[in-house]
């Protein structure tokens, strides 16, 4: 048995939603999973959102080895411009997460100096005295994967965020031999991504989904809003697919709800046949029933471009009487409030509005 101390020290999002990072450590060396944020409390007035408490990190900047990130979701990569401009590290992930990180440190001025580093699920790599094993899982993001990371002193499952889809969109299974392995060969410690637990039963596949968007769409007269997680590239997939079926045009609006499309597309998640993507200043060109406009805000944040719509504050997103929204989202805890006050604005414009509840 070799000696030492291995260390395990949650940064965040233990016993909270959002801001996942745990630092992991042996001797001299430590790894850091995952680097996210969370959004305030409402009565944090003027703060805009959360990172993680890094000063441990800071205080050990010389044996950070690495920051590995389980997928592409704000609460697991978006604090790592903060993280980096302090840590100057290589950052592993698969594809779609690094296009993700990508685009955020180019927000801040920070990619040129960044060292990026791709994985893929199934092919381990060593970090200092750690072998981390990425194991391809499935969740409401594509690309995700579950980190086994080997010590000197056994193996740590970090499961990161999934859902057990046994028919994904994408054709990408859950890897469920691999998490049997390591349940025959027996691990050190797990950590288990939580949401959910107290439901009994299963999740349904992501193709389930298919026939609400399929029944909102023949039922729809007028202009057409979805709203879904900019990450949900899968119903982004589905809105445009289904959109080209029914003969509407498509604008995407929101800048994260563009550019998740415009990422996927450049990975081949998304194909978006010529001709059916317009820009959001010439919705008004076409008549509603030939639109169809796919807007972030889906947990109704207050400056997002659908809580603006809602109540008549948008340039191009203009709601009337008889238009259709679909929030096609859960509702994270915390955000009711918002989203319902949205929805009663929605009300009032008179559409009509599909949602969890109802």
């Amino acid at each position: 048995m070799p000696t030492g101390k291995l260390q395990v020290v949650p940064l965040g999002g233990l016993g909270e939603f959002g801001m996942n990072c745990m630092a992991v450590r042996w001797g001299d060396d430590i790894i850091v999973i995952d680097a996210g944020l969370m959004f305030p409390e409402t009565e944090l007035l003027g703060v805009d959102i959360v990172v993680p408490d890094i000063s441990y990190l800071i205080e050990n900047r010389e044996r950070i080895r690495a920051i590995v990130l389980t997928h592409g979701h704000e609460d697991h990569i978006g604090a790592l411009p903060w993280m980096l401009s302090e840590l100057n590290v290589p950052v592993w992930g698969t594809e779609f997460t690094l296009a993700y990180v990508e685009d955020r440190l180019e927000e801040h001025e920070l990619l040129d100096a960044a060292d990026l580093r791709e994985i893929r699920p199934g092919e381990r790599f060593r970090v200092g005295p750690f072998t981390v094993h990425p194991i391809q899982v499935t969740h409401s993001l594509v690309d995700c994967v579950s980190l086994a990371v080997h010590t000197p002193l056994g193996v740590l499952l970090h499961t990161g965020d999934f859902k057990v889809d046994p028919t994904p969109t994408d054709n990408r299974l859950f890897d469920l031999h691999a998490f049997a392995e390591y349940g025959k060969a027996g691990v050190l410690a797990l950590f288990q991504d939580s949401t959910n637990v107290e439901r009994k039963g299963y999740t349904p596949s992501e193709r389930a989904v298919r026939r609400k968007f399929e029944e909102v769409f023949r039922h729809t007269r007028r202009r057409l809003f979805i709203s879904c997680f900019s990450s949900s590239i899968h119903r982004i997939k589905l809105a445009v697919d289904l959109a080209y079926e029914n003969g509407r045009k498509v604008a995407f609006i929101g800048r994260s709800m563009t550019s998740s499309a415009e990422i996927a597309e450049d990975l081949g998640y998304i194909h978006i046949p010529d001709g059916l993507l317009i820009h959001p200043g010439e919705i008004k060109n076409f008549p509603p029933e030939k639109t169809c406009v796919l807007i972030s805000g889906t947990q109704g944040e207050p400056m997002s471009a659908l809580s603006r719509a809602a109540v008549d504050n948008h340039k191009h997103a203009k709601i009337e009487p008889g238009d259709t929204v679909m929030l096609s989202s859960r509702i994270i805890p915390g955000n009711e409030k918002t989203i319902y006050r949205m929805v009663d604005h929605l009300f009032r414009r008179q559409a009509y509005v599909v949602y969890e509840d109802g």
